[in-house]
């Protein structure tokens, strides 16, 4: 018998080990991982011990008995709003950063297999030789069967972000909570790398992000949470263990919630 919080597992008739596990706060999320942070010091491509130490994080919410679902922008490879800037039509720029997300999912559910977890790929677009069509039932099914559930292609259309895809696919599935995992370590009043003084926050509600114009999530993700009351945990990356940290309550970051 596995209990979380009374932690302690039981095999048998008897007592064969005991295993103290932390108390995890939820029981489904949806985790966003930057593109970028995949890249590592790189910058672009993908470092795969960067990828292995995610893979672990999510491996053990897993046992944990946590169910989770994941996005990953595809900044590492192209970001089209900024890639394509002037150079190209948005929408075209935008199907390639989709199918950067493509890309990304494919290696890191490959990774997490490795390690003896399944997952599935779900696509936003149909491209049945890569991954399966993404529905809302067959997401939850694998869910509860504890597969990890990559969610690619974003929201399948242009001129919307991997934040915003990342919120939506939380509501869909009734996640708990969307695990904002980027590359930096939490919301601040102003950018950090520009200016010293900025601040950084350990709570905040949606209506003081949107009103004060802080760079969390852009408006649309920031606007759909808020419609849908789904709380958004923002922390870094770099230590991938902030993801387990999170899950169990501890305060890493910034959560944005309603008062």
């Amino acid at each position: 018998m596995l209990s979380i919080g009374l932690t302690y597992i039981k095999i048998g008739d008897d007592m064969k080990g005991v295993v103290n596990l932390p108390e995890v706060q939820f029981k489904r999320v949806l985790l966003k991982v930057s593109g970028e942070a995949l890249a590592g010091d790189a910058r672009r491509g993908l470092d795969f011990e960067v990828i292995g130490q995610v893979c672990d994080a999510i491996k053990e919410c897993v046992d944990l008995g946590v169910q989770v679902g994941v996005v990953i922008g595809g900044g590492n490879f192209w970001r089209g709003v900024k890639d394509g800037a002037d150079k190209m039509q948005r929408s075209h720029a935008d199907s390639m950063g989709m199918l950067a997300t493509v890309m990304n999912c494919l290696a890191v559910a490959d990774a997490l297999e490795k390690k003896g977890i399944e997952t599935r790929v779900l696509s936003a677009v149909e491209m049945p030789k890569f991954c399966e069509y993404f529905t809302r039932d067959v997401a939850d099914r694998y869910l509860n069967e504890g597969k990890v559930v990559f969610f690619s292609c974003g929201t399948g259309n242009p001129y919307f972000s991997t934040d915003t895809g990342a919120v939506l696919r939380g509501v869909e599935i009734e996640a708990d909570c969307v695990l904002m995992a980027k590359n930096v370590d939490g919301i601040y009043s102003a950018d950090p790398n520009v200016d010293p003084t900025a601040v950084k926050f350990d709570t905040l509600t949606y209506d003081e992000v949107l009103a004060r114009h802080l760079k969390a999530t852009d408006t649309t993700a920031m606007t759909l949470a808020m419609d849908n009351h789904m709380t958004l945990a923002c922390f870094a990356l770099k230590d991938p263990r902030n993801i387990i940290r999170v899950i169990c309550g501890e305060q890493v970051g910034t959560i944005v919630k309603e008062d």
